[in-house]
């Protein structure tokens, strides 16, 4: 074994309490450091998902028509114009079918899904709801928001005359799978009303989605909606989440459409998460500081204890450079262990809160926290410099310890 590694373990050896003491204060700081990313990052998925199950990464829509006065003031003259608000009609994407294929070939882009939404009344008996009708294609949309995941009862299936609604709407109208009910829309002078079946019903996780949303068939609601061969929207499921307002801008340069991204009609869950991560990060700094801090302190008692040690060996010949590697090995070995041990910590810790933490009914309270590969290799590869970096200090000061006062000490 070489010689630093001998001198290295044997001034460990000699300190059991100390190394214990040392190794442990690592252990826990890289178990905290560990524990709390894989929170967050669980708390920031489960979230995310949560919040984006019910809605696409990117909605593609028609370009909003501003009202303009019918002429400019001349000069020496004024205008009161009365300007109208523009009429609340449902308008289509144009050329919405040449455009599909071209936002399927774009890079980043997962699923494309047209749809068509307005408003209608949901009516059976004497009860009536107002709700928002979704004319969708089930393959397609499936891929945006996961329906068939959020059945209660029924199945994702569209016909002609088929319609799946959430289930506050089904509690709020009486319906269940099987029954017939009509929807009332108003788009045209003369309102329009058809006959439906409900083939399945859905719980979407939001209580005001699952009163108001009734899916049907993407074709059923261009007529209903007196909108024959058009799409309201085109919803985008995106590879990346964080860079979809990124792509939205290009494709909003691209197509010259509204284009609006989750990132900006979420912003406040955005901030939310970017608040996260920056309160995790100086948790993280301060813990690493701290451990760093232990390493050091702890080595450079190490050095004066072992002054006359380092003194005989200098005088053995050892140098300089000898001397400073062996104290350089322990902070790294200290590391290293350390960070094993709190990565095994880490795990068990993981493990048993995931236990623990459920909710009133008995429910998982996460639906996953992980900690990835990458984290036990960054956990590890941070100890390592951080070790190193901490006994820079102690090793210069024993390196330069002058041999013959040391033994006299």
């Amino acid at each position: 074994m070489p010689f630093e590694w001998v001198v290295a373990l044997r001034f460990l050896r000699e300190g059991r309490l100390q190394t214990a003491l040392i190794v442990g204060g690592a252990a826990a700081g890289v178990a905290v450091v560990m524990f709390i990313t894989a929170l967050v990052n669980g708390l920031q998925a489960n979230t995310i998902k949560r919040v984006l199950g019910t809605q696409a990464h990117i909605v593609i829509r028609p370009i909003e028509e501003v009202a303009r006065p019918q002429r400019d003031a001349a000069a020496g003259e004024s205008v009161a114009a009365r300007v109208e608000a523009r009429a609340q009609r449902l308008r289509s994407i144009d050329q919405w079918r040449a455009l599909e294929p071209l936002l399927d070939r774009t890079p980043g882009v997962v699923a494309v899904s047209p749809m068509v939404s307005g408003p209608a009344f949901a009516l059976r008996g004497d009860a009536s709801k107002s709700v928002a009708v979704l004319g969708i294609d089930p393959a397609r949309y499936d891929r945006i928001v996961a329906v068939g995941e959020k059945l209660v009862a029924g199945a994702f299936r569209l016909g002609p005359d088929d319609a799946v609604i959430g289930k506050e709407l089904a509690k709020d109208l009486g319906l269940a799978v099987g029954d017939r009910f009509r929807l009332l829309t108003a788009e045209t002078g003369t309102p329009v009303t058809q006959n439906f079946t409900v083939t399945g019903v859905v719980d979407l996780g939001v209580r005001d989605l699952n009163r108001r949303s009734v899916y049907v068939a993407f074709r059923t609601a261009q007529t209903l909606l007196a909108l024959p061969g058009g799409a309201s929207q085109i919803d985008l499921k995106v590879e990346d989440l964080f860079g979809a307002e990124e792509l939205a801008r290009r494709l909003e340069a691209q197509t010259g459409l509204t284009v609006e991204s989750w990132m900006r009609t979420n912003e406040q869950l955005l901030a939310a998460i970017n608040a996260q991560n920056l309160s995790t990060g100086t948790i993280r700094t301060f813990v690493a500081l701290i451990v760093a801090v232990g390493i050091a302190s702890v080595l450079v008692v190490w050095v004066v204890q072992k002054r006359r040690e380092i003194g005989i060996l200098r005088a053995m010949g050892a140098t300089r450079e000898r001397v400073q590697r062996v104290f350089l090995l322990q902070g790294a070995i200290v590391a290293v262990v350390g960070s094993l041990a709190g990565s095994l910590l880490a795990t068990a810790m993981i493990a048993a809160f995931l236990r623990l933490a459920r909710n009133a009914d008995g429910t998982p309270l996460f639906d996953t926290i992980t900690l990835p590969p990458w984290l036990y290799v960054a956990a590890i590869g941070g100890a390592l410099v951080g070790g190193i970096a901490a006994a820079i200090l102690p090793a210069r000061s024993a390196a330069r310890l002058d041999p013959a006062q040391a033994i006299r000490m």
